[in-house]
């Protein structure tokens, strides 16, 4: 019986003693940092950057208690939020943010643990979110000024998030957009801006068309006019170069340049068509029908003479 009674003794003090082994030792991992705090009064900080190590630590069993924290980047997700701009646009901000905790009794004594950490940490970048882009336009937060607006926030942040014991690593607007109700409007004023770009350059268009056909026109009566000036000219010269071949031709044989001006009058005077000529087969302009000389019957032999230069209908050439 007595046997019996030390061994659940035994067994029993060895129970208390495996616990309170298990309840004195705790571990801090490579990422992360911890507080030991004795009746609420923070004893150790392990772990901490750029102090101790991680591995395994004992704490006083039941009187110590072990709070651990992230030495990780960790993740604020900021709600959406709406934003006036100094050009007085209305801006649909979403944006996140990326902390990690430098200190971790400031921390503790502070936020106490992430999720009041992560409200306070919203509530200064909205703040600052709202300071920065207040001053700022549209254009430079969508397109110009963006990566130094976003510098200067995550600067703004700092210097309030310092007092928590965390550091903001990185700061970015996800998405900038316009509220729904106003996107309607801007789309039309985009549409009527549009139109009216088009307006102009048709407009442009049709002055610079209309300005190239005057001065293709233009262009194309002083053509004209020099071509017939020239024409004329030419013309000129052509009908005097004839006159004077003529007139060479008729000093050197006077019978056959009238011969051969009595065949041009017969093949212009004489063609087959409904020309009519009341003239006497004796007359002058026939005299080359009888006689190849051009004499008249029982004449003497004479000089030729032109038949184009008689009353006759047809054209002498």
């Amino acid at each position: 019986m007595n046997g019996q009674v030390i061994r659940t003794g035994a067994a029993i003090i060895a129970a208390a003693i495996a616990v309170a082994l298990y309840a004195s030792v705790f571990t801090v991992g490579q990422m992360q940092q911890a507080l030991v705090l004795q009746l609420g009064r923070v004893r150790a900080v392990l772990n901490q950057t750029g102090t101790d190590k991680p591995g395994l630590y004992f704490k006083i069993p039941f009187v110590e208690n072990v709070v651990i924290f992230d030495k990780r980047v960790l993740d604020l997700d900021l709600p959406v939020q709406t934003l006036l701009t100094a050009d007085r646009q209305n801006l649909e901000v979403d944006a996140f943010a990326r902390y990690r905790i430098l200190d971790p009794l400031k921390f503790y004594q502070s936020a106490n643990n992430v999720s009041r950490a992560n409200t306070l940490l919203a509530s200064f970048t909205n703040s600052a979110l709202r300071n920065v882009l207040a001053r700022s336009t549209r254009d430079a937060i969508v397109r110009t000024g963006r990566a130094s607006l976003m510098n200067e926030i995550q600067e703004d942040v700092n210097r309030q998030a310092k007092d928590l014991g965390v550091q903001i690593v990185d700061l970015r607007m996800t998405r900038v957009d316009l509220p729904p109700q106003n996107s309607t409007a801007v789309y039309e004023r985009m549409k009527t801006e549009r139109k009216r770009e088009a307006a102009d350059i048709r407009a442009n268009g049709d002055q610079k068309a209309a300005t190239i056909k005057a001065k293709a026109d233009r262009d194309v009566t002083v053509l004209l006019s020099e071509a017939n000036q020239t024409s004329e000219t030419l013309r000129g010269q052509g009908d005097a170069d004839k006159n004077r071949i003529l007139a060479e031709a008729y000093g050197k044989d006077a019978d056959f340049f009238s011969f051969y001006r009595s065949m041009q009058a017969y093949e212009a005077g004489l063609k087959g068509s409904d020309t009519r000529l009341v003239i006497s087969p004796n007359s002058d302009f026939f005299r080359y029908f009888s006689d190849p000389q051009g004499r008249a019957p029982g004449t003497a032999p004479r000089a030729s003479r032109d038949p184009g230069s008689t009353g006759s209908t047809a054209p002498a050439r």
